[in-house]
């Protein structure tokens, strides 16, 4: 008889009755069928061999399911007792076809036994189910009752138990599908997410169990910020339960180095809470320290990095523990989405962060500031290949725009096309190249629908600006030149000289990349970054709360 490690039985739900008579008379059925097949298993045979491991032993902080399936191929079971369990448990229907393919893949072998019993890894994935809110989702286990009453019958009987096996089976796909793939494509096309998702098919996952693959829910498909935030999520639950972070700090002015006030010594303990300051000297003087714990602060909410504690920092650190979690949930719902491996090279848009993240060989080679679409015109979250680049550019001045401003400036000004450097081209109206042309004196195009692209500005004041949404949906580029080297570096035939020279000529010229990059456009207003800090930024499209609700009122499976 083996233990439940980490399971606690005095409070258990209990499952309907008729159920369980069900359960349990299918349970005399089973255990005959076990006890008939079970002398067979060490009949003329040695040891079972031990599946072997290439990947090296995690340490114990990593170790969450060790051990693999069950590789034993003597124990089988009748495949009708499938469409059995399937009869009891309806919800679990939608996985009835990879069902049957897996258990008919083994020759209807167990999985989660063993000559022993059940194998450990049965325990573990139970009790990893049983807490699957720190996965950020909520507890609608299905069956959860009838679960924890067949796990205990088994932990009590020791005996082998086909409605366990294909219960932890069943349980397992629901598991791996609601923490590793998330709502459904549909739903996530909802809050206007076009990015491609993440392809996880229950056969894929049910291949893996057939393979035997060590440590599988361990090694899971998630990209890396889930994991991450998943850390941060257990910290701001335990802020949340000590109640420290309840009352509000004062904000009705700002405080700065050489300040002294009993507000001073709240904004310190706060900032120890929240691990922007090491330790917490209860000094009310604003100190050195506490100005080096501000900044570090405003560099986590996107503040200019000043180290004074203004209105809108104290605003932003009076924000309700209870919302920061929720912000932390819906951005691990969005990085169930990412696809585990990204290519090597490519360029990431992160929208509430008004930042542009060049990559190279899957490693960060350099950022700088953007600006993206205000609220009526927001920037598409999608991705495309970058294929040209475009210096000394024309600005073909899309139809709403000139419909809906530049006619009607037309109209009020006879001048106006002249002094805007404009004309009227094949029925349109379009900006001239030129140092005021608003697309500055290069585009980058990643031909899409959207009809979005990166660009320069004339506007360069407003990459100074903390929250910068203001184009028509657009992305504006701080260090243009910067990213043109960093596109042609490859290719001799353009030096930086020849680059700023094209820029500059007020011919426009096309230049096609030799090797597309990939550019995706994300909205994440939770990460962490390269330093393990917790960063957070405003919810500008205000689509977190409309995500957090349809994670959190979606049925068991």
């Amino acid at each position: 008889m083996r233990s439940l490690r980490g399971t606690k039985t005095g409070n258990l739900p209990h499952f309907n009755t008729s159920i369980l008579m069900s359960i349990f008379t299918r349970l005399f059925l089973f255990a005959a069928i076990g006890l008939a097949i079970f002398p067979a298993c060490n009949s003329n045979s040695n040891s079972m061999p031990v599946a072997t491991d290439s990947i090296p032993e995690p340490s114990p902080a990593e170790m969450g399911i060790p051990g693999s399936f069950s590789a034993q191929t003597k124990l089988t079971f009748d495949s009708l007792l499938i469409q059995s369990f399937l009869d009891s448990f309806p919800l679990f229907d939608k996985f009835g076809t990879d069902i049957r393919g897996f258990y008919r893949g083994r020759n209807y072998a167990y999985a989660w036994f063993d000559e022993k019993g059940m194998i450990e890894h049965a325990n573990n994935l139970f009790n990893r189910i049983q807490l699957i809110s720190e996965e950020g989702l909520p507890d609608s286990i299905p069956y959860k009752s009838a679960f924890v009453n067949l796990m205990e019958l088994e932990s009590g009987s020791g005996k082998i138990m086909p409605p366990v096996e294909l219960m932890l089976t069943a349980q397992y796909l629901a598991y791996a599908k609601k923490v590793w793939v998330g709502i459904s494509e549909k739903e996530s096309l909802s809050t206007e997410w076009l990015l491609p998702r993440k392809k996880i098919s229950s056969k894929a996952l049910l291949d893996s169990l057939v393979a035997g693959d060590n440590n599988l829910l361990d090694n899971s498909p998630m990209f890396i910020q889930y994991d991450l935030l998943k850390t941060y999520l257990k910290k701001y639950h335990q802020l949340q339960a000590s109640g420290r972070l309840a009352t509000n700090l004062p904000g009705k002015k700002s405080y700065r180095l050489k300040d002294s006030s009993s507000a001073v010594a709240d904004i310190r303990e706060r900032l120890f809470l929240l691990g922007d300051l090491a330790e917490n000297n209860a000094s009310s003087l604003y100190d050195s320290m506490l100005e080096e714990g501000v900044k570090n602060v405003e560099k986590r909410l996107g503040f200019k990095q000043d180290g004074i504690a203004d209105a809108d920092l104290l605003k932003e650190l009076n924000y309700p523990v209870e919302k920061r979690i929720e912000e932390i949930l819906v951005n691990m719902e969005r990085s169930r989405w990412v696809p585990n491996e990204l290519q090597s090279d490519f360029l990431l848009v992160n929208i509430p962060e008004f930042k542009l993240h060049v990559y190279e060989a899957d490693s960060l080679a350099f950022s700088m500031n953007v600006v993206v679409g205000k609220e009526q015109h927001k920037t598409v979250v999608f991705n495309g290949d970058m294929k040209y680049i475009v210096f000394s550019p024309y600005w073909n001045i899309p139809p709403g725009i000139m419909k809906n401003e530049t006619l009607p400036a037309v109209r009020r000004n006879r001048n106006y096309l002249a002094r805007h450097n404009m004309e009227w081209h094949n029925g349109s109206i379009r900006q001239k190249p030129g140092p005021n042309n608003s697309l500055g004196l290069v585009k980058f195009l990643f031909p899409n629908s959207h009809n979005i692209y990166l660009h320069d500005t004339p506007a360069k004041s407003l990459f100074n600006e903390s929250t910068r949404a203001f184009s028509h949906g657009c992305i504006r580029v701080a260090e243009p030149t910067r990213l043109a080297d960093y596109l042609l570096r490859n290719d001799t035939s353009w030096t930086q000289e020849k680059i700023v020279a094209a820029m500059n000529k007020g011919v426009e010229k096309y230049v096609t990349l030799k090797k597309p990059v990939p550019v995706f456009i994300a909205y994440f207003t939770a990460w962490v970054d390269k330093s393990g800090k917790l960063n957070f930024r405003k919810d500008i499209y205000d689509r977190n709360g409309r995500l957090a609700k349809m994670i959190f009122e979606k049925p068991a499976i």
